[in-house]
């Protein structure tokens, strides 16, 4: 008996699916537990096994294409079974899609020639930007008037990649689409000559008129699940949730020295600074268990053991992997952990529990020089750390002016679970401990 294949739910939050990679092909025979494709989440991408045995008789929803919950998106069956019935039930568009040949793309017309006068410097390199040849050694087609260039995410993604401009490669797919193969295709060409070197406009002379620029060209991309699902979460968080922000600054001097004496011990810990902060709040948490907390629409919920979403910037956006009861765990199993999450958030090889279900989350921008930022909170937490950059910088002690390791912090706080007094008493106490970390060990 034939088999559907539905767009299955691989994460908590998952609304729909995108088909990164079909493991199988039609005709290919496939066994109960198999993996089928991988989907493209809203977190990772994850392989979908295959719930029966027998053939993969039909897929209809493509690499690179995206599809609901419960779509039917392949069937399985025998070899001579038919199949119609359940192929009735697919989406008039995907079942056109594979029953019809693709139409014959459409002869342009040329366009008329030029008048013999040379263009602005500036529109020329746009428009060599536009229908040139590029490293794949491919002519493009002329771009639409419009600018847009129609990709799918994971020929996007490869692009990307391999250095390749999506404006100078012709789409194979409906409406021009960009796919797969037409990557596939650029990558194999071979490689022009180098280009001539660039000349600069010379500047305007007294008297004479600027060059008269149009509106910019642009390309559109589809958004991956990841994006789509970070821009529905903020819309989700500073809406609804009424955030306030607490700053304060943090001498970290004690801190650092901390940290180089722990490596100087032993190189293949590696402890970084923000293993440090993220030991240090969990010991905060514990000790002020009202920030530990979250608002559950009828009653705040307090959290036993601190979760600490970490905030890790991936290709696609960001994913915050969690590191478990993290007030329980030394400071080597929190760098080792970290390192490891880190790594395979990156890769989008995340399960759907390593990214869920954090009672605090931390954002450090501070390697990026970022000395002050604001953090918008993941719901339905209760708050997020926004960490700074540590600099050098004068400060007075003791009516001297010294230099010390400094680092700014603040604290966005949802104000429904969180009163400005309860935030301050916690940034006071995260700030006793890190700037004397011998508190982690009394």
């Amino acid at each position: 008996m034939a088999t559907k294949v539905i767009m299955p739910k691989l994460s908590p939050t998952m609304e729909e699916g995108q088909i990164a990679r079909w493991l199988k092909k039609e005709g290919d025979k496939v066994a109960m537990g198999e993996p089928l494709a991988e989907i493209d989440t809203d977190k990772a991408t994850m392989e979908m096994q295959a719930l029966a045995n027998g053939v993969l008789r039909k897929i209809l929803i493509g690499e690179g294409e995206s599809a609901p919950l419960g779509q039917l998106i392949a069937v399985i069956g025998e070899p001579n079974e038919d199949i119609a019935s359940l192929l009735s039930e697919a989406p008039a568009a995907a079942t056109a899609k594979k029953e019809e040949p693709p139409a014959a793309p459409e002869k342009e017309e040329p366009p008329p020639a030029p008048a013999q006068q040379p263009a602005p410097p500036q529109q020329a390199q746009a428009a060599a930007a536009g229908a040139g040849t590029v490293g794949n050694g491919r002519q493009a087609a002329a771009a639409p008037s419009t600018g847009r260039v129609i990709v799918s995410p994971l020929a996007a993604r490869m692009a990307a990649e391999s250095g390749l401009d999506l404006r100078s490669i012709q789409g194979s797919g409906p409406g021009g689409r960009i796919v797969k193969k037409d990557i596939e295709a650029a990558m194999s060409a071979p490689k022009p000559a180098p280009a001539a070197p660039q000349r600069y406009p010379r500047p305007v002379e007294p008297g004479q008129s600027a060059p008269a620029f149009g509106a910019s060209a642009y390309r559109d991309e589809p958004a991956s699940q990841i994006r789509q699902t970070i821009a529905k979460r903020l819309v989700t968080s500073l809406g609804p949730v009424p955030h306030f922000f607490l700053t304060t600054d943090i001498e970290m001097d004690r801190a650092a020295e901390m940290r180089k004496g722990i490596n100087a011990l032993d190189p293949d810990l590696k402890i970084s600074v923000n293993d440090i902060i993220i030991k240090v709040t969990a010991a905060a948490l514990i000790q002020h268990p009202e920030v530990n907390a979250s608002f559950q629409d009828r009653f705040v919920r307090y959290y036993e053991h601190a979760d600490i979403g970490v905030a890790v910037a991936i290709e696609d956006g960001l994913i915050t992997p969690v590191v478990r009861a993290a007030n329980q765990k030394s400071l080597s199993q929190i760098a080792a952990e970290v390192r490891e999450l880190a790594e395979r958030a990156r890769s989008k090889k995340l399960k759907p529990e390593e990214y869920t279900g954090a009672t605090f989350s931390i954002s450090n921008l501070g390697m990026f020089g970022i000395d002050e930022f604001t953090a918008v909170i993941n719901p339905p937490e209760g708050a997020i750390l926004a960490v700074g950059a540590m600099t050098s910088k004068p400060v007075v002690r003791d009516n001297e002016i010294v230099v010390r390791q400094m680092m700014r912090v603040t604290m966005s706080c949802d104000h429904r679970v969180i009163d400005g007094a309860t935030g301050a008493k916690f940034l006071q106490t995260f700030k006793k401990i890190l700037e004397n970390p011998l508190y982690l060990v009394v």
